[in-house]
């Protein structure tokens, strides 16, 4: 089972029109409806489950500018200003700045952390490359010895399993529907453009639709004749009862991370041993995901599951008059890796002897919605005009989400972008863009 989100009251069924139409409710999804609330314009989020239950609620909860892809880093820190923002108004993300490090074990992570603190200069964002002497006294209690980290002390934390209902509800409150158990089985076009959306609880006129459906993205482009190159990757994460002892910097080191909740527990989770279940679309992307599998290779290892014959199974292509996957599935809820989470929690404590016995309390799984070059995709497509797709978070997605959903409303309403959107375009995978992956924190 996944981890408890905060449950909210929202909308029972979706309006005949809205200017804007967003197809899911994750941190991105909640943001952009947010966004759009707050200028005004009509908006209606329709969730197949309840918001924030796949990967926004089942992440690391880890809002970090450190270690960021330099592509991404001007969106983080719009993305930064807006949880504190939500803090400031009250929406009670459990954003807290409590500092984020990252350990380097070789001259070559030394080497990438310390062109990452020379690369974000500009920004001014207080990131510093620290010695190993420094870290004990960061992490105090830490036993062991690394080569340095990648240390930012204003960085912060929130808590996934409240973050994207409270978005949503704010964005209700200046005026957005929210509607849960809602699945958008497609879009309705006439004239080459968009008209409306059908659901399964009845047909919206609008113009303009957001697609921010994580991992069920791609599903739902490739019926719109839109190839959208992403996979899923299997993400275990545990949390404990309060502890004493640990930090409260949210740190990574080497192949365990952790972060502290609001609640005295932790969240602890592996960093190595992802796996990335075999299904059909890896043979149809294997070619465009080499690069990542090489740079990953230590990271993450393929596995068979029931996810092949699941994915098998599921149409690519189906009519709007009938039931689809999205209502079969309403959340996912993979099975997590106990073996490897437990095994983390056991390094954890070696880490930190003096704290003793961590008790866990839970285990759970999330699929990750994963592109070739790990930076998303934020574009408005002019195959179907009045498309935006905002996926491809590759991970990353909770921290940056709030700028994520800024850029898709400027997007959306052809404002000017609050930063460059060219770097997160679709078409870098078919234009002949060399593939980049900056990988690691």
């Amino acid at each position: 089972m996944g981890p408890e989100v905060k449950a909210i009251i929202t909308d029972q069924l979706p309006p005949e029109s809205a200017d804007v139409v967003i197809v899911g409710g994750g941190i991105v999804g909640v943001s952009t409806a947010y966004a759009l609330a707050r200028r005004g314009v009509s908006v209606v989020l329709c969730e197949k489950g309840h918001v924030g239950g796949e990967q926004s609620s089942r992440n690391w909860g880890w809002v970090r500018r450190n270690g960021r892809d330099p592509r991404e880093l001007p969106l983080m820190m719009e993305s930064f200003r807006l949880w504190k923002e939500f803090s400031d108004k009250k929406i009670d993300t459990g954003f807290t700045a409590c500092g984020v490090l990252s350990v380097a074990k070789t001259t070559a992570d030394q080497a990438r952390h310390e062109k990452f603190v020379a690369d974000a200069q500009p920004y001014q964002i207080g990131s510093r490359v620290v010695s190993g002497r420094e870290i004990s006294t960061i992490l105090p209690g830490l036993v062991g010895t690394f080569r340095s980290a990648l240390y930012n002390p204003t960085d912060g934390r929130a808590e996934p399993q409240r973050a994207a209902p409270l978005i949503a509800l704010a964005a209700r409150e200046m005026g957005a529907s929210i509607v849960q158990n809602c699945a958008v089985r497609g879009i309705d076009k006439e004239g080459g453009r968009i008209c409306g959306v059908v659901t399964e609880l009845g047909y919206i006129r609008t113009s303009q639709v957001v697609v921010a459906g994580g991992a069920w993205s791609r599903l739902f482009c490739g019926n719109l004749g839109v190839s959208l190159p992403q996979m899923k990757v299997l993400s275990s994460v545990c949390r404990t009862a309060p502890v004493q002892g640990l930090p409260d910097v949210s740190a990574y080191l080497g192949s365990v991370a952790f972060r502290k909740r609001d609640d005295g527990g932790y969240n602890i989770a592996p960093s190595v041993g992802l796996s990335v279940p075999i299904v059909p679309d890896m043979f149809r992307l294997g070619l465009q995901y080499l690069p990542a599998f090489r740079a990953e290779r230590k990271a993450v290892s393929p596995r068979l599951d029931n996810r092949f014959l699941t994915e098998l199974l599921t149409p690519t292509r189906w009519d709007l008059d009938m039931p689809t996957a999205f209502e079969k599935t309403r959340t996912l809820d993979p099975k997590p890796n106990v073996k490897l989470t437990r095994s983390m929690v056991a390094k954890l404590e070696a880490f930190f002897p003096s704290v003793g016995h961590i008790p866990v309390l839970q285990h759970w799984g999330g699929l990750i919605d994963v592109v070739p070059d790990a930076v998303p995709v934020i574009d408005t497509l002019s195959s179907v005009p009045g498309l935006t797709i905002s996926t491809g978070y590759s991970g990353h997605g909770f921290g940056i989400g709030p700028g994520a959903g800024q850029l898709t409303a400027d997007l959306v309403t052809g404002a000017t972008p609050v930063v460059d959107p060219t770097p997160f375009r679709l078409s870098r995978f078919t234009d002949g863009t060399p593939i980049r992956l900056i990988g690691g924190f």
